[in-house]
């Protein structure tokens, strides 16, 4: 999901080839060492990691500046991508960790949200950046865990971000489902506006 928000936002076609993990290509497997998605084939180089993936893309064209923020957006983004993100796994696939408890996991993915609720009136988010668009994705996953719950938190400003993310083009724009990439299927540009070159990504 945010991987394709940052090519949505940076303009910069690829080839699109939707993979489902439960029956991977052979070619899949070839590009990806690690067999996980998103993988980005560019060149020579192959990055299977969504926000490097974003980096990527914003570094080739970054109309918006989201790469124009301030050094907290980073470390933003690492609590996200860190304890956050582990907790709302064990939150939201809770089978999978037998010995963890979903509901201290939760309290801990809480923990990240009043911090973040607490930031949103300050500058680091006053303008669009990469630091919302890597994090937003996460936020999303965690409250539709249990949206009736979520929604009945004090978190105004936390709620309203979420809600303007939900309701923008660039969401709407990453919801299409695709069918599953088979050998010898036509390309599939994204974003979909876009035209590829004839160096294809």
């Amino acid at each position: 999901m945010r991987a394709r928000l940052a090519l949505i936002a940076s303009g910069v076609p690829v080839a699109l080839r939707e993979i489902l993990l439960r029956d991977k290509p052979a070619a899949f497997l070839e590009a990806s060492q690690s067999g996980t998605v998103p993988c980005l084939v560019a060149g020579t180089e192959v990055i299977d990691e969504s926000l490097d993936i974003m980096v990527w893309a914003l570094r080739q064209n970054d109309p918006q500046g989201w790469l124009a923020m301030p050094k907290d957006g980073w470390d933003w983004i690492v609590r996200c991508d860190g304890p956050f993100k582990e907790a709302l796994d064990r939150t939201k696939y809770a089978s999978r960790y037998p010995d963890a408890d979903p509901a201290e996991e939760r309290e801990k993915a809480v923990v990240f949200l009043i911090d973040l609720e607490k930031q949103l009136d300050f500058s680091i988010f006053a303008a669009p950046s990469l630091a919302d668009y890597a994090i937003l994705p996460f936020v999303r996953q965690f409250a539709f865990i249990d949206k009736e719950w979520f929604d009945a938190r004090p978190w105004p400003r936390l709620k309203t971000w979420l809600e303007t993310f939900l309701a923008s083009d660039a969401f709407a724009q990453i919801m299409p489902k695709y069918a599953q990439w088979q050998p010898g299927d036509p390309v599939l540009c994204f974003p979909p506006a876009a035209h590829l070159s004839d160096q294809t990504r």
